[in-house]
């Protein structure tokens, strides 16, 4: 055993996530000794930039050292315990803080134990207050809606609401039958608008949607501004305005998924906060624990929670429940995650990062011909690679453009993990302006290195 290395030994066991393993005959699994900050550094003492926050979750750097320390106290007090009947003052004091972060409405937290999870946890909270509603009509409100390139999650009910078919397509026949709504797609307008100044003409397809199917349906999914899995596409807040204001014209619940979007990813506490609208269900995870471990929320109004609020012979009870909901370690996390984001005012700093990386990324992409859109929100930036910049025609997905670019990138020490042929930057909030420029630099170099060749 001592001849074989950590990696040999990780593939003779661990069937990796999202991955094609044979790619590990060429690219073996990169072993992690320790992180700091924006820093991975392997075994062998070799540092990488983690610039997409180890899948979207690290929120506040590797290895914080006040989320350590919170970690490290609760451990010595409950490790866990059982959520049903019993309950313990990290959960609390969370709720508290976050019912003063949330829109005023959502103050009701159902605890689950990843992101997945809490959208199965809304969408059967959903179904299930339409069935025990006395508005006429609204028992039979029993199918969902969401977007054409969304992406909820990868358990049954949530892959059904997704849209992305490289995840869900071979599985279709096990999915729930979801009406889609035409996504809006920026970059490739129909209309031929801009984000920044059109009146989100391409919402059209919802109104016809609503139209057709409004009154069976009890809820809308949506990702708010930003379609993380589809390529970092983001679209103008208008667009939520318009679909909040028809789902309360349909009686319809509006979900948001700010799994990927919420706690300071787009600039804003939470994305719907660009829109100020308040949806029904609000579902959290990732940024959460600071990416320490796994914990979601789905988070609820009043009217939604009373519905379910009966004598028990009533059988009215939400009997949906997880082994860790509600886990005291990760709890203590998340409210050390929500101290330091009050104490350095970490959103500030974001609203005064963002500009410049930005800025960097424009300059440091001129002149590369195969750089269709660079777009943004937050500190996140997406950068979209195609054949033809003038129509937009997109590489033939063979080539693996983007995969070839993530490699070359490793051998740099940075680590960039691509959709497709989308770039992006979704890093720490606390990444700094060095860090920035010498990622952009290396995306930058390897970029022309790949597609020159």
């Amino acid at each position: 055993m001592a001849n074989i290395s950590l990696a040999e030994r990780d593939l003779k066991h661990i069937w990796h996530p999202c991955s094609q393993m044979k790619d590990y005959e060429e690219l073996p699994p990169i072993v992690v000794d320790r992180a700091k900050g924006v820093y991975l550094y392997d075994t062998d003492g070799k540092r990488y930039i983690d610039v997409v926050s180890s899948w979207w979750c690290n929120l506040l750097g590797h290895c914080n050292d006040r989320i350590n320390a919170a970690v490290k106290s609760q451990i010595d007090r409950l490790e866990h315990v059982i959520f049903a009947n019993f309950s313990h003052e990290p959960a609390i004091t969370l709720c508290e803080k976050l019912s003063a972060l949330t829109p005023v409405a959502l103050n009701k937290f159902f605890f689950t134990d990843n992101g997945s999870s809490a959208i199965e946890a809304a969408m059967k909270m959903s179904f299930q207050y339409h069935i025990q509603s006395s508005i006429p009509g609204h028992s039979r409100k029993r199918r969902f809606m969401a977007l054409s390139d969304a992406y909820h999650g990868e358990t049954l009910g949530a892959l059904s609401v997704g849209g992305v078919d490289l995840y869900s397509e071979l599985y279709r026949p096990l999915l729930i039958d979801v009406v889609r709504i035409e996504a809006p797609d920026c970059y490739r307008c129909k209309y031929g608008a801009s984000r920044e100044t059109c009146s989100a003409e391409c919402f059209a397809s919802a109104e016809e949607t609503f139209d057709r199917f409004g009154d069976e349906t009890c809820a809308l999914l949506v990702e708010p501004l930003l379609q993380c899995a589809a390529g970092m596409r983001i679209y103008p807040s208008l667009y939520l305005e318009k679909l909040k204001k028809i789902c309360v014209a349909y009686g319809v619940h509006l979900i948001a998924d700010e799994i990927a979007t919420g706690y300071g990813r787009t600039g804003k506490m939470f994305a719907c906060g660009h829109a100020d609208v308040t949806p029904d269900i609000m579902c959290l995870s990732k940024g959460l624990t600071g990416g320490y471990m796994p914990m979601a929320l789905a988070v609820t109004t009043d009217e939604i929670y009373d519905a379910f609020y009966a004598d028990y012979s009533e059988n009215r009870a939400f009997m949906h429940s997880h082994t860790y909901c509600g886990n005291p370690l990760a709890c203590s996390a998340a409210v050390e995650v929500l101290n330091i984001m009050s104490d350095e005012d970490i959103i500030g700093g974001v609203a005064i990062k963002a500009p410049i990386f930005t800025a960097m990324a424009q300059s440091e992409m001129s002149g590369i011909k195969w750089v269709g859109e660079i777009r943004h929100i937050g500190l996140i930036n997406a950068i979209e690679l195609v054949e033809d910049s003038a129509t937009k025609k997109p590489f033939d997905p063979k080539r693996r453009c983007g995969y070839q670019i993530y490699r070359r990138a490793l051998s740099k020490g940075v680590l960039l993990r691509p959709l497709g042929d989308v770039m992006y930057f979704n890093p720490p909030l606390v990444m700094e302006e060095k860090d920035m420029r010498h990622a952009l630099r290396v995306c930058a170099e390897c970029i022309r290195e790949v597609l020159m060749e």
